[in-house]
């Protein structure tokens, strides 16, 4: 299960480095509008981005829920575990 996390880690991380042109330091705990300054079409861009290259689709209610990139691991990981 673990190596999944990772997988998916890996992933959103490699998205976002591509997104930020500054190569900003991120971990799980980085507020994803906060820190990363991301705003609502910015944010739905990365995710129609990270569905692409995992094959889920993260309903809006589950996006709405997301505040970290934690919190998009562990959700990321609950759909792909429902499937």
């Amino acid at each position: 299960m673990s190596e999944q996390v990772e997988d998916i880690r890996t992933v959103i991380f490699a998205t976002l480095h591509a997104m930020l042109p500054d190569g900003r330091t991120i971990t799980d705990a980085t507020h994803i509008t906060e820190d990363l300054g991301l705003d609502s079409v910015a944010m739905m861009d990365f995710v129609m981005e990270i569905e692409d290259k995992l094959d889920i689709s993260v309903p809006l209610d589950k996006i709405a829920e997301v505040e970290t990139l934690g919190d998009l691991i562990a959700t990321v990981q609950r759909l792909k575990a429902a499937t």
